[in-house]
């Protein structure tokens, strides 16, 4: 963008950061999240909290909502929409934000105000001196509720620290650090020019959020600290196991989506960034694979058979890729001994990994 039109963009947003905040039946713990931004950011008038409602019924989400609001009229909006799932939730947030830059937080999690204050002061140099950066990432901690314990995800080695870069400038990313929702802090307009395709009622949206947008961010800023904290363990979660093999269907849908997203040897300029969306690609797939080895349901294995002949289908070079793979072969191993042995493998690594 022409520095001209950056200008031009930047004089119609008068926030630095809009947060959303999707609730649903939220009111047992949406005050803490809240709490956290407001006093993270010193209640700064340049932090928009955007707090949606979506169609909450059983609680008094919205009420709690329009009382924060009603106490920071300047600082908190809150919006309602008729139930439409985490992605239409993020969209209306993201329809009503007035930050330059735009950030997710699940209204069960919380951000650490040390860090708020230093992204904030980043995000700020860069509107004040006229620095088109599309994306700023920073960790994120598991909060893990069942043992107490924290694992920290942190991009050292695989981006530098403290610099403006393009994607061909960022390393390796191992299995556990793929960019989430949770690491990430958009340009707004990044997100609005071209969209981000959520499907209503389906869980696992923030992997679209997290991919679908990348190739269009040119510019990007990795700062070391640990903002997001992720509260994970809850038996209800959506990435609880026995959730997500009783929500397969969902997961394919969110794969499917990802995968029409991009032919990506044809549309990903970047080999840097080709190689790591192909590596976030393969571990959906893989995902869906084990998942649907897990079910119990008795179209799984007919619909997993789908979603990789689609795939096969729709660009035979990423198929052969992905399927030949060493997940592709490891998540595809023959019936009997193969299923076994996949199960094993999937929960020693969820074990180190600690993903859900």
């Amino acid at each position: 963008m022409k520095q001209d039109s950056v200008r031009t963009v930047q004089a119609n947003m008068n926030k630095t950061l809009s947060f959303a905040i999707p609730c649903y039946n939220s009111a047992e713990y949406m005050d803490h999240c809240v709490t956290s931004i407001l006093e993270g950011s010193d209640y700064a008038e340049d932090v928009q909290i955007v707090i949606v409602d979506d169609g909450s019924q059983k609680d008094n989400t919205l009420e709690k909502a329009q009382a924060w609001q009603e106490k920071y009229p300047t600082i908190v909006k809150a919006v309602h929409q008729e139930n439409g799932g985490h992605g239409m939730a993020v969209l209306k947030g993201l329809e009503n934000a007035d930050g330059v830059y735009f950030k997710v937080v699940d209204s069960d999690d919380w951000v650490d105000a040390d860090a708020l204050k230093q992204v904030l002061q980043k995000l700020r140099d860069f509107i004040r001196f006229e620095t088109r950066v599309d994306l700023l990432i920073s960790n994120y901690v598991y909060e893990h509720v069942e043992d107490g314990t924290q694992k920290v995800v942190e991009y050292g080695f695989a981006l530098p620290k403290n610099k403006i870069i393009g994607w061909d400038q960022i390393g390796h990313f191992n299995m556990s650090q793929n960019l989430l929702m949770h690491s990430l802090c958009y340009r707004t307009d990044v997100l609005r020019n071209g969209g981000v395709p959520m499907p209503a009622h389906t869980f696992y949206v923030d992997n679209i959020y997290a991919y679908v947008p990348l190739p269009r961010c040119k510019t990007l800023y990795y700062l070391d600290v640990n903002f997001y904290r992720y509260f994970i363990g809850r038996g209800d979660q959506s990435v609880n196991e026995s959730v997500m093999v009783g929500r397969i269907d969902q997961q394919l849908r969110i794969t499917r989506i990802m995968m029409h997203a991009y032919h990506l040897y044809d549309e990903v300029d970047s080999t840097k960034l080709r190689n790591y969306m192909f590596g976030y690609f393969t571990l959906m797939m893989t995902v869906s694979t084990v998942f649907s080895k897990l079910s119990d349901k008795p179209d799984a294995e007919a619909n997993l058979q789908a979603l990789w002949d689609e795939l096969k289908a729709y660009d035979m070079r990423m198929y052969r890729r992905v399927r030949y793979g060493l997940m592709g072969i490891y998540s595809n191993l023959p019936k009997g001994g193969g299923k076994k042995a996949i199960i094993i493998i999937y929960h020693i690594a969820q074990k180190l990994v600690k993903f859900n």
